[in-house]
Parts: C-alpha cells; structure tokens; sequence
C-alpha cells in the first residue's frame, strides 16, 4: 500500500512538473546575437548569428547615453535598447530604456505583457503611478520618486510616470525580458487598425458617441510613446 502511495505522488510530481518549472528557457551558448534579417525564420525570438561573424560589438552599447527630443506630444522621449537595438541581448532575458521628460511632460499609462521593470530615477522627480488589478480594488500606488530612488513595476500591470519638478528629468528601466512589449492605453483604445467600434466604446466608457469621435481623432494613425 505504501508502495503503491509513493508511485501515486511520484506520478503526481511528474504531471505538475512543466507547471512548477516553466519559465525563459536559460541559453545553450555563451551568447546568441539576433540576426534581425526580416528573412530570417523566427521562432520565439531571432536566430543567432555565426558566432564566427559575432565580432564583439555585440557586448558594448553607447545607445542610451544620449537622451532624446522631448518636444513631443507628451513631452517625453523614450530611447529603447531592446533587442532590435541591442542584438547581444537576444536569448539573454534582459533589456533596458532610457525615457527623458521636458518640465510637465509624461510617460502616459501603458502595459508591458512580457516583463517586470525595474527604473532608477537619475535627474529630476517623477511622480511614478501604478495600477493594481481589479483584486485591488484597481488601487492606485503613486510616489514622488527623485534622483538616486529606484521604483518597481510588477509584470503585466499598468502604469505611467510624470515630470512633477520644474526642471528636466531622466529615468533608467531594466526588463526581465529581451522583448518586454508595449499597450499604450490611449493608443490601443482610440488609434487601433481597425477601429475599435464606436458603440462598444461608448458602452463600456460611458460617455456620448461624440466624446469617442473625438479622442479617435486624436490618436488615428498617430505614434506614441512609453516604456
């Protein structure tokens, strides 16, 4: 009978295994640089390169020590160094951005659906948002973060940071991810390809048909940024 219980849990333990264990597969080489041919075939991400033609430029970026424009719409420029950028990064699970704000100037509410951010304030003050699920009761969890503080960013949830100094500002984020992804709110309500219908949006927003006009015309077939 004992035999027989142990056998049981064992073939338990088995069937719940790739639950308990899944996670980013860990490389099978030192390193594996993107070839971002748009030829290419990709499976979960890029193929490598020879690594015979890899060089080591790879390893070394100059990418984000330079912020960008800030007049803009939002009055933020976000500087990415995902893997498109930074091919060195493909199989490792990692990339980084540099966002920098004009005075009043936001990173508006946007998702990441691959990854954990973690940032580092380096000029300036954000106010730092973060929106919880509706386990949360959609709890709003805000901050005044100023140079030299870190924040964090659980995956999946929504959340924004704005310039609340007088004087120009600049964060760091990291992901856990090569590839974190981007859902601008704004942008994914009111600019899709094709449009969200009208009715829907005014159902579930609660507002007249004119209002969801309105805000389309704003965000068709423009760009946007965050990170």
């Amino acid at each position: 009978m004992a035999c027989s219980k142990t056998i049981a849990c064992l073939f338990t333990m088995l069937l719940l295994a790739p639950a308990i264990m899944a996670a980013d597969p860990d490389p099978l080489q030192d390193f594996c640089v993107a070839d971002l041919d748009d030829n290419a075939v990709r499976v979960n991400g890029y193929p490598c390169i020879p690594q015979s033609e890899a060089g080591d430029d790879f390893l070394f970026s100059s990418k984000l020590a330079k912020g960008g424009n800030t007049s803009t719409p939002n009055g933020s420029a976000v500087t990415r160094l995902d893997v498109t950028e930074f091919p060195g990064e493909n199989t490792q699970g990692i990339s980084m951005n540099r966002v920098d704000f004009a005075p009043g100037g936001t990173n508006p509410p946007h998702i990441h659906p691959r990854a954990t951010e973690i940032g580092l304030v380096m000029k300036g003050e954000l106010l730092v948002g973060i929106i919880g699920s509706n386990e949360s009761g959609n709890r709003l969890y805000s901050r005044v973060v100023r140079a030299g503080e870190n924040f964090l960013i659980p995956h999946g949830l929504m959340h924004f940071q704005f310039n609340a100094g007088d004087t120009e500002a600049t964060m760091f984020v990291s992901f856990n991810s090569q590839n974190p992804g981007i859902v601008f709110v704004p942008l994914t309500l009111f600019g899709s390809n094709p449009p969200i219908p009208t009715p829907v949006l005014t159902r579930a927003l609660r507002v007249d048909a004119g209002v969801v006009e309105l805000l389309k015309s704003r965000f068709a077939g423009g760009s946007f940024q965050a990170s």
